[in-house]
């Protein structure tokens, strides 16, 4: 052992971040493992490394005891006292028995037992660092595929980027820069295993988060997401500052702000709508584009009927159903839609003309919004 070994142990520390001690103690066991390993020895042993001298010593502990039933482990009053006068019962008494050529097979067994020390202080580190950051969103680099996953370089480890986690309109290139929501991180006998998602709706959220000052310092609040990845999105926002317009901040000048978001997320449309603790109001508002004339309330149930003028029915249903679904998992409340015709027919709608309940604040991306004439 010379200074050498302990200019590599610092570099080690200063490159990879694994403090030197952890090293040493890596090393220690490697010997010991070593020693019984090779010179067929039981004894409870304990390894001296002097980096200054460059020595190593092997040190057999043994306990003082009046009868000695094995002698690797015990030692008697009797001979303890010939080496110190001092010894008692009970007291450990330590013994240099290190082997003339020990040096060279322990480095052979220590380099291989470091080199595994190494990698898992080297895969505990990455694991503590990344624990930290699920349900956070980080860039990443697409390395290669296969048919399970998409492998994402996020520095220094891989992500697995599932196939039902991957947006239906991207495909994903090598050396592609893209950015990914940390849903897991799972410590495995291989190392800490990290999964991320394109179309977890907190891949949304936070890039709101990033884009939007006034949502990162807390100003305005998004309440709620709802995503169908890579077509159509809507997120509720609000703000305790009356003076602060929660979807003009997140909409930004000439819409430079949801634009970013859009681009990122290749042309998933967003929708950004005022959000009410009265479940009349939210739901006219998560409606939108659709306009709205009354929102019905069954508290119990959790269930809303939703009344709309004839020429909006398709409007306000979507797609495939998709307005209405995306606003029903917004709110978390039901939704059933109904004509304004269907609604007087059925006795649950007055004659009187009524006022639009959609506030005029929210914010549609109405581009390619197609109404569902099935």
């Amino acid at each position: 052992m010379s200074s050498e070994l302990l200019d590599a142990l610092n570099v080690l520390e200063k490159d990879k971040g694994i403090s030197k001690e952890v090293l040493i103690d890596a090393i220690e066991a490697a010997l010991i493992s070593a020693y019984r390993r090779n010179f067929n020895q039981a004894q409870n042993v304990r390894i001296d490394l002097n980096f200054e001298k460059g020595t190593m010593r092997v040190f057999a502990r043994k306990d003082v005891v009046d009868q000695v039933f094995d002698a690797r482990l015990e030692i008697s009053l009797e001979e303890a006292k010939q080496i110190n006068p001092s010894y008692q019962l009970e007291d450990v008494v330590e013994l240099e028995v290190t082997p003339k050529d020990f040096g060279r097979i322990a480095a052979q067994t220590a380099k291989q037992v470091v080199t595994q020390r190494v990698r898992e202080a080297e895969r505990g580190i990455i694991y503590s660092e990344f624990i930290d950051r699920e349900e956070d969103i980080m860039t990443g680099i697409v390395q290669r595929h296969d048919s399970r996953f998409i492998y994402v370089s996020l520095g220094k480890i891989e992500a697995l980027l599932p196939v039902s986690e991957q947006m239906p309109n991207e495909q994903y290139k090598p050396h592609d820069r893209i950015k990914v929501f940390i849903t897991k991180v799972e410590k495995t006998s291989k190392g800490p295993q990290i999964f991320v998602s394109r179309t977890h709706p907190g891949l949304l959220k936070r890039l709101f988060e990033i884009e939007v000052p006034e949502i990162f310092d807390g100003t305005v609040e998004i309440k709620s997401v709802a995503r169908e990845a890579g077509d159509r999105s809507k997120i509720s926002v609000h703000s305790d500052n009356e003076e602060v317009d929660p979807v003009g901040s997140c909409v930004g000048q000439k819409g430079q702000r949801v634009q970013a978001i859009v681009n990122e997320l290749k042309g998933e449309k967003i929708d950004i709508v005022n959000w009410s603790e009265d479940p009349v109001v939210f739901v006219a508002n998560a409606l939108s584009p659709s306009k709205v004339l009354e929102v019905i309330v069954e508290e119990a149930e959790k269930a809303t009927t939703v009344i709309v003028p004839d020429y909006q029915l398709s409007l306000a249903i979507g797609k495939r159903g998709q307005n209405a679904r995306l606003a029903a998992k917004l709110t978390g409340w039901k939704i059933d839609i109904k004509s304004e015709t269907e609604a007087r027919e059925a006795g649950i709608y007055p004659v009187e003309e009524q006022e639009f309940l959609l506030s005029r604040d929210s914010y549609v991306d109405e581009d390619e919004f197609v109404e569902d004439d099935e």
